[in-house]
């Protein structure tokens, strides 16, 4: 069996995140996530999935088809403590075969960190609003 990553950030964590679902890899994608029963994931529309072997599942499911996506991310905030941390972006996804883009995503990315790195614990994601703006706010609070 092939060792987990350690990610000394949750940067790293999140970077490994978006390349993985880029690049369509279910080994890779896992290897973000923690091993635990606790974890959440929401795909757009989709239902809630807890667990390790649920959202194992959901992401084989996704990449199964085996049409690549490009995403490209922004509107970029976080919050971070020493042992979680908080992602909240804008996902932009294209169609790789075609350019077909699809509607944008507000994703939340949450990480803990345990004694073997940074691993995510809740993805969410959901439609973006129409009427979002386009510029990210100067200050957040």
């Amino acid at each position: 069996m092939t060792q987990r990553p350690i990610f000394a950030t949750p940067q790293d964590a999140e970077t490994a995140f978006y390349d993985a679902l880029e690049r369509a890899d279910l080994e890779a994608m896992m290897a973000v996530w923690a091993e635990d029963e606790e974890i959440v994931c929401v795909h757009p529309g989709g239902p809630r999935l807890t667990g390790y072997a649920a959202v194992r599942e959901a992401w084989r499911r996704v990449f199964q088809s085996g049409r690549r996506l490009q995403v490209s991310v922004s509107h970029q905030t976080h919050v971070q403590g020493p042992f979680s941390a908080v992602y909240s972006v804008l996902e932009q996804v294209t169609m790789a075969e075609g350019g077909v883009v699809r509607a944008p995503v507000i994703a939340t990315n949450v990480y803990v960190r345990g004694p073997m790195g940074w691993r995510m614990i809740v993805h969410h994601a959901s439609p973006a609003p129409s009427n979002m703006p386009i510029e990210s706010p100067k200050v957040l609070h």
